[in-house]
């Protein structure tokens, strides 16, 4: 079997990559639904660590991968915490599925500001950041801007 040129294979490389996008057209952004299964790991004075699953929703008609977050999630317009992970997550076409975070969380802001959230019933919910999407080993960064009340509980 013969090897193709350095050139050829540039090109025929192109041209698949090409057409898996034109065919499959330009990936739409996933959409934020939820987030559940809250947890702390460790609890400290001035940060502690957090868990959570956020429940996302792909519009798409093919399935992805999510290969990184980049996240700051706000409670009230009060920077509750940021999460940088890289993954290797399979997300399913027009499907919900759920990307597990951890969060370091500034305890200082939460703290300042707990009086004030445990009183209310809802909370402003905002994540801003981004997360990298793509399929065939072709990633694509996506702007993440959600914000919306949610109820909360401390008890």
């Amino acid at each position: 079997m013969r090897k193709c040129s350095k050139p050829l294979c540039y090109l025929l490389f192109f041209l698949f990559t090409t057409s898996l996008f034109v065919s499959c057209g330009p990936p739409k952004a996933l959409e934020y639904r939820d987030f559940k299964n809250f947890s702390i790991e460790k609890l400290g004075f001035s940060s502690s660590t957090a868990r959570m699953e956020l429940v996302y929703f792909n519009p798409n008609n093919f399935g992805l991968q999510l290969k990184r977050t980049d996240l700051d999630i706000y409670i009230d317009n009060v920077l509750l915490g940021h999460t940088t992970q890289e993954y290797q997550i399979t997300i399913p076409k027009k499907e919900e599925f759920s990307i597990p975070i951890q969060l370091s969380v500034d305890m200082r802001n939460l703290l300042k500001n707990s009086l004030h959230l445990a009183a209310k019933k809802q909370v402003m919910v905002k994540l801003t950041g981004s997360i990298k999407v793509g399929k065939a080993n072709v990633f694509i960064s996506f702007p993440v801007k959600y914000e919306e009340a949610e109820t909360f509980t401390l008890f």
